[in-house]
């Protein structure tokens, strides 16, 4: 089973930018794709980006692409999400989820990290 933890979630000022992490414990982590999705208060969950797990594939919501890069270190096992001018409305619980290769639902969530844009 995989355990997923997010970090690098806090306070940036609009135009600002945040590296989340989402560090894995599973050692065959390169079996996974990872997807981060992010949750606002009263909203319901929504897909960020997602990369397959050798990394050559990268996914993103339209409303973050341009702005947003996510990338994966396999090596480390952790999956980053480069966050760049940042918007008050990408403010939101930010969680990483793993779906092993093959397979169709994110079946591991993290904790989620808090991320707020201050205009």
């Amino acid at each position: 089973q995989v355990q997923l933890v997010e970090s690098g979630g806090g306070l940036v000022q609009a135009g600002g930018s945040l590296r989340l992490s989402c560090a894995a414990s599973e050692r065959t982590f390169s079996n996974y794709a990872i997807g981060w999705f992010r949750q606002a208060p009263g909203t319901e969950r929504e897909f960020v980006a997602s990369i397959s797990w050798n990394g050559d594939m990268p996914h993103y919501a339209e409303v973050v692409q341009g702005r947003f890069t996510i990338s994966r270190d396999n090596a480390k096992n952790t999956v980053y999400l480069q966050m760049n001018s940042l918007k008050p409305e990408d403010t939101a619980v930010y969680y990483c989820a793993a779906v092993m290769k093959g397979g169709i639902e994110y079946n591991y969530w993290g904790q989620g990290t808090q991320v707020t844009v201050s205009s």
